[in-house]
């Protein structure tokens, strides 16, 4: 072998281990794949700690979180938001961006479910919770809505365009009361989503609220009565993938984790209910 075949041999072979090394680093530092979930406020605390876990079992996997208003995310959808998996606290946005709804549930004909992966994944509790010390000594729904007739309450509720909202507006109707008029003499205040109702409630601002079982547990305030079904029919949370996301398979493999005994455990702890 003359000197020229062997340096070039050598700068071949260097070359091979220098490409090899790179390719091994570059797979290394490699970023992982990004499923963007956008989800109901009420599930903040239980969807971190199952997030946790699953990342902490996939490592190529960062799951990144949009919580807020069912009514809110169904917007940003809408207005063109990445998001890989929807997860509402009503039906009702969820059939607002689903075309197999039909028409009376999605009168704009909006498309952006992807066919097949929608299902009810949990079944929540309307609570009627109330401050440290409960002094407007509140016991029950009956017991409130007696007393916002006759006496200085103060009452914080969902907005009428958020879910927990709409289930307060349905136990209003239950009673044949208007929160309207409510408002007015200065016996309702509103938060756009359950957690600012939640606050209020921890706070001390006000006397009662109407929220979620679950983030009554996560806040550890006092539940003192649940809404039945013919108070307002049943809180279920259905989820979906989106139709234009582009980690489809990774998607379903998360909705597939959340559907499991382990998670369905995390997510009992704090009053949910996995729907079967």
């Amino acid at each position: 072998m003359n000197k020229k075949t062997l340096a070039l041999g050598l700068s071949c072979l260097v070359l091979f281990v220098l490409t090899g090394c790179g390719g091994d680093k570059q797979k290394a530092n490699k970023e992982p794949q990004k499923l963007t979930v956008f989800a109901a406020a009420s599930m903040t605390e239980t969807l971190k700690e199952l997030g946790d876990k699953y990342m902490a079992e996939n490592k190529n996997v960062k799951i990144v979180y949009n919580f807020d208003s069912s009514g809110t995310l169904k917007t940003q959808i809408q207005e063109g938001a990445a998001c890989d998996v929807f997860i509402s606290a009503g039906q009702k946005q969820m059939n607002q961006l689903d075309i197999k709804a039909g028409e009376k549930l999605n009168p704009k004909k909006l498309d952006f479910i992807l066919d097949g992966s929608r299902f009810n994944i949990l079944e929540n509790k309307v609570a009627l919770v109330v401050p440290k010390g409960n002094s407007k000594n509140i016991k029950s729904y009956d017991d409130l809505f007696k007393k916002l007739k006759s006496e200085k309450i103060m009452l914080a509720m969902g907005n009428s365009d958020v879910p927990v909202g709409q289930y307060t507006l349905k136990i209003f109707n239950y009673y044949k009361l208007d929160d309207k008029s409510l408002a007015k003499a200065g016996k309702i205040t509103y938060g756009s989503n359950v957690k600012e109702v939640t606050t209020q409630v921890s706070e001390g601002t006000v006397d009662a609220g109407i929220i979620y079982q679950t983030d009554a547990t996560s806040a550890k305030l006092t539940v003192v009565d649940t809404a039945t079904k013919e108070m307002c029919g049943q809180v279920i949370y259905p989820a979906a993938i989106l139709k234009n996301s582009k980690n489809q398979a990774e998607a379903k493999k998360y909705l597939d984790f959340l559907k499991t005994d382990a998670s369905g455990a995390v997510f009992k702890k704090v009053g949910f209910t996995p729907v079967k």
